[in-house]
Parts: C-alpha cells; structure tokens; sequence
C-alpha cells in the first residue's frame, strides 16, 4: 500500500532521514523503531505531506504522492496522529472527533453520528466532556479517534503508546489490532518494545536517519546492529525470550 522509494530530508547542513526505502503491506501492522532522534518522526512528515522531501518519492497504492499536501492526502485515505497531543481543549470530546469527521460527512448530524461511532471503537465514553479534562490515556485514544474519523485506509501512528502505564498498554493494544481487523492498514511508531513484537508483522529499524535493519519482530531484536544501536543486549535478550515463549 505505501513505498517509500530513497527518501531524503536535509535541513541544512544535517541530513535527518537518508536514503530511506521501505514498504507497508495493506492489511499490515508495521513498525518502525530506533533511537531517539534516529527520523521516525521526520519520517512521517514526509510520508504524511507536512514536509516535502529533499529526494526520493512516496507512492500510495501505486500512485506517486511525493510533495502533497495533508489535506489532499486525507482526501486520498492517509492520516496520522502526533507524539504530542493537542485536542480542541474548548471542544467536547465528540466535538474533537466530528472535526475529522466532516472530511467525509459536511452535515453535522452525519459527522456527529459517526463520530460517536469511532468514540466506541476505540473505547471513549462521556462524549460531552470537555477535551481539556482526558487523562494521558484519554487524550492518546482521543487522537486515535481524530484520525480515524476521517476515513482512512491508511493510518500513521507516532508513539500512541507513550505515556501510559502498562495496563492503559495493555488495554489499547486489542483496539490497534481491531483497527487493522476492520481494513485500515498501520504503520506505528513506537518504543515499547513489548507492543511492537505483540503487534507488528514486520519492523523497519532506523537510527540516525538510516535503515540499518528490517525484518520480524523477532529477526530485528536478534540483529547485532539494532542491539547496538538502539534496544541494548539486556532488553534485547529479555525480548527474545518472550518470544521464545509466545
């Protein structure tokens, strides 16, 4: 469903994502790992139209959408949600998920109606809240929320796991899955390590900027470079373990 083809970002004299090529299957959970600081992020921007790339292209079923912008690729069936999330804090919690919704639905009793719809799917209740008053695990399905509302065949996921404690984890991790399970293919940025091997199919590791490593949860965790580089030879050995048992 995506390819992204010898990506490149320069922002000056710093290269933040170099050479970069990588594919999601439609109908995956795929992840992408690394460091702090290694692109991911940047990364997504480009995917996603925030940024355009120094070189390199962007397809998306085929179709070559390098350089566009956001709103266009809504349009197309691409979103994402962000590491910090910023809700409509004057808006209720509907309110906040009916704002993507009007992409496909411009009346509001149908924006309103599915937007209390994909509030169920990801698991949020009290709908006329104000957005301001979610806990850390609220405000995360909240963004979820966002970018499912619009309609998307293709949602991009930036540490929606980061923050929550490890039953708030546990808890949001059949609803990624079921996401998928409904035709909406994912690729997740993430560092609990934990949720990727019980997630993702396949991982695409960077770090500083480059893909040093792709492949199974479990070949990535077994790689010498991504031990070095990003998880280190305790949580490495930890991780293969638990996939020894699972």
């Amino acid at each position: 469903m995506l390819e992204v083809h010898s990506l490149t970002k320069r922002f000056g004299g710093l290269v933040a994502v170099s050479d970069v090529s990588l594919t999601v299957p439609e109908g995956s959970i795929t992840g992408l790992i690394g460091p702090n600081g290694a692109g991911k992020t940047t990364l997504f921007t480009l995917v996603s139209g925030f940024q355009t790339p120094s070189a390199g292209r962007v397809l998306f079923c085929g179709e070559d959408i390098t350089g566009r912008t956001p709103e266009r690729l809504a349009v197309l069936g691409i979103a994402r949600t962000f590491q910090i999330v910023q809700p409509f804090a004057g808006l209720s919690v509907l309110e906040n998920i009916a704002v993507g919704a009007y992409l496909r639905f411009p009346h509001r009793a149908d924006a309103m109606a599915h937007a209390g719809a994909v509030a169920e799917r990801v698991g949020l209740t009290d709908l006329g809240r104000p957005a301001a008053s979610l806990t850390v695990a609220g405000r995360k399905r909240l963004e979820l929320a966002r970018a499912l509302a619009t309609g998307p065949r293709l949602v991009l996921l930036d540490e929606v796991l980061a923050g929550l404690n490890p039953s708030e984890i546990r808890d949001i991790i059949p609803v990624i899955r079921a996401i998928r399970d409904a035709g909406v293919t994912i690729l997740m940025i993430e560092h609990v390590m934990q949720a990727v091997m019980s997630l993702c199919e396949h991982v695409h590791v960077l770090a500083n900027g480059r893909l040093i490593a792709a492949g199974t949860p479990a070949e990535v965790v077994g790689n010498p470079a991504v031990v070095e580089a990003y998880l280190g030879h305790g949580a490495a050995g930890r991780l293969q373990k638990g996939a020894a048992h699972g």
